[in-house]
């Protein structure tokens, strides 16, 4: 019978190694679990030298990694952690979470590959890490803490709690913005339909009666007839221009012009600025309160801010810190996040608790951005109703000063 080598950790966190036979590395795996472990490595004895390039032939398998939508993210943590809160292994919670996936193919497919990636030795961390288009740094990084001490289930739970936080404020934006979306896509629709539609036979029958029109008439008419005439050739022309724009917008200058462009703009950097310090103080909360040292947590959060200019100035603070601790002198010396922000860090460090100045800072952001939706919605709601007045009553006026001429006109004759 196989002999297979393994490296594994108590509920404690302490690392333990040993050797066992069993038939396969699945019954291997089985074995350590039964035994109260959780399971890092296991190899093969005969073949442990051999083991190292198996990476190798892991990276077919990277390259068809599916996506999880952010919703089933969430669903996926708070399902193994309730799992794993229960006594199921993670073994058998990762394949009872596969087999219960059948909605979602993308989502079976990576908790499938997680699953086989466990089995043949891998730790959860680096099986995660070989999906970064699913598992973000964050995510990993708390992953890997919370198995270093044996605390996986409390450090899921965290997970759960920060994003079912950032979806909700993803929702707040979302809500926001579905009513001005709809006021502004019905004017538009309502205003092509006309030129499309209606202007064309009031302009049969205006160019019958063979009377000069008035200027607001000839403008709707002249737009009228161009969008019919060369509508298509702008609907190719704009295709690439908006392909290239937003190529445009991806590349690092491009994200900087537009980072910069949504800090400036008035009634949207104000949601903008508040959602991203409630980020951050949330994301850095979360990365301390496990553990992860200042610097890599700062590293991480730089990437998962949203924000280029802030994540620049968040990168120009982590060189600047120097002791690995104080990290407010260094954000405040950018002169981008609010000073406010930074005494509360400062009053954190103080105190020794910057976990709990970050959760404070981050629920008064969280609080200023649902003021600052509140904010945005109602001053942009009787905006969007003047502009779409202003342009269904432009067609409206035009066909009617037209009218009233001819009919002026008929009554003098």
């Amino acid at each position: 019978m196989p002999q297979f080598v393994y490296a594994a950790r108590s509920r404690a966190g302490e690392k333990v190694e040993g050797a066992l036979e069993a038939n396969d590395r699945r019954t291997a795996l089985l074995q350590i679990e039964k035994l109260g472990y959780i399971p890092v490595s296991v190899q093969d004895r005969g073949s442990a030298a051999a083991r190292p390039g198996a990476g190798d032939s892991a990276a077919p398998r990277i390259g068809r990694r599916r996506r999880m939508g952010g919703r089933d993210l969430l669903l996926f943590t708070t399902e193994l952690s309730d799992l794993l809160a229960s006594g199921m292994t993670l073994g058998n919670a990762l394949n009872a979470l596969a087999k219960r996936r059948s909605d979602s193919v993308g989502g079976a497919a990576v908790i499938a590959e997680l699953r086989d990636e466990i089995v043949c030795g891998s730790s959860l961390s680096d099986a995660m890490s070989l999906s970064p288009r699913v598992f973000s740094k964050l995510y990993v990084n708390m992953i890997r803490a919370g198995e270093a001490s044996g605390a996986l289930g409390e450090v899921l739970k965290r997970l759960v709690s920060h994003y079912e936080r950032v979806q909700e404020t993803k929702d707040k934006v979302t809500m926001a913005l579905v009513y001005p979306c709809i006021v502004l896509a019905m004017g538009l629709g309502t205003l092509v339909f006309s030129l499309v539609k209606v202007i064309p036979t009031f302009s049969a029958v205006f160019a019958n009666m063979k009377t000069a029109l008035p200027l607001p008439t000839r403008i709707l008419i002249g737009a009228s007839s161009w969008l019919l005439k060369y509508g298509w050739l702008a609907a190719l022309v704009m295709a690439p221009v908006c392909i290239l724009s937003w190529r445009a917008l991806r590349t690092e200058r491009g994200r900087l012009w537009r980072d910069r462009l949504l800090l400036k703009t008035p009634l949207l950097r104000g949601i903008v600025a508040s959602g991203i310090f409630a980020n951050f103080a949330r994301t850095l909360e979360t990365l301390l309160a496990n553990g992860v040292p200042v610097l890599r947590a700062l590293a991480i959060v730089e990437q998962t801010v949203g924000n280029t200019v802030i994540g620049r100035e968040i990168r120009n603070a982590r060189n600047r810190v120097t002791d690995g601790t104080t990290i407010s002198g260094p954000l405040a010396a950018g002169k981008v996040f609010p000073p406010m922000m930074t005494d509360m860090l400062s009053v954190g460090e103080q105190t020794g608790d910057m976990c709990g100045a970050l959760a404070h800072v981050s629920r008064r952001y969280e609080s200023e951005l649902e003021r600052n939706l509140k904010i945005f919605t109602t001053a942009l709601e009787p905006i969007l109703i003047v502009v779409v007045a202003v342009m269904v009553g432009f067609v409206a006026i035009s066909i009617l000063m037209a009218v009233f001429r001819l009919t002026s006109g008929i009554g003098m004759a």
